[in-house]
């Protein structure tokens, strides 16, 4: 038995599981009523269109806990980046309830700064339900900067009022910079500083040792010229 054709593109452009999720603080959940979060890859190029449609599930009861997350909040507050351990990014969002009626999408635009100049590395178009989107395989190292502008629906009036008005401008974009930890240098870190926290115990140890045989052997207390006896 085949299944559905929408089955099949929802496991295709399924992103990989996030990491172990616990309560989210109030404002950051996704609606009720949105069970999925639509959104495009658009391709390269200061066209708009083209890119395929794909769903993913919303990443609901999901809080960064140190220390395998770590958070980047934007200026306001009103966007966060969760880098995880496992070189992927979970981005957050939220909207006043008044602003998240007048949305019809989301733009986010990804960027990456190399030796001299900043490269694009992703731009998305998200539906107006989703609240958070996730990025695979950052590069270690690397200072990122995601910027998400929400898209404002068009205005309603009689098409000859509308081709006369100026057309909504876009809302402000929120900006948040971040730079993946080596997951390799991490580890590394962490073993060195258990190896040398045991060797210094051990020379510790061994310090306390030789000081015991030069006090107590190489010189014996009847050799000491005070613990002799007056006649």
């Amino acid at each position: 038995m085949r299944a559905p054709p929408l089955l099949l593109l929802l496991a295709a452009c399924a992103p990989p599981p996030c990491a172990a999720a616990v309560p989210t603080p109030p404002g950051w959940e996704p609606p009720a009523d949105a069970p999925w979060c639509p959104y495009k890859v658009l391709p390269e190029g200061p066209e708009a269109g083209g890119g395929r449609l794909c769903f993913r599930s919303p990443a609901r009861g999901f809080q960064c806990q140190a220390p395998s997350c770590a958070a980047h909040p934007s200026a306001s507050d009103s966007l966060r980046a969760s880098v995880l351990r496992n070189r992927s990014v979970l981005l957050q969002w939220r909207l006043p309830p008044a602003a998240a009626r007048r949305v019809r999408a989301f733009a986010l635009n990804c960027s990456w700064r190399g030796a001299y100049t900043r490269f694009p590395c992703e731009r998305v178009l998200l539906g107006a339900a989703c609240r958070d989107y996730l990025l695979a395989d950052v590069h270690d190292g690397v200072r990122y900067r995601l910027c998400l502008q929400p898209l404002p629906l068009p205005l309603r009036a009689d098409p000859a009022a509308a081709a006369a008005a100026a057309p909504e401008p876009a809302g402000r974009a929120e900006c948040v910079e971040f730079a993946a930890e080596p997951a390799g240098m991490r580890d590394i870190v962490v073993a060195m500083t258990a190896v040398g926290g045991s060797i210094c115990v051990m020379l510790v140890v061994i310090c306390l040792l030789v000081a015991y045989i030069t006090e107590n052997l190489m010189h014996p207390a009847f050799g000491r010229p005070g613990l002799r006896r007056q006649p």
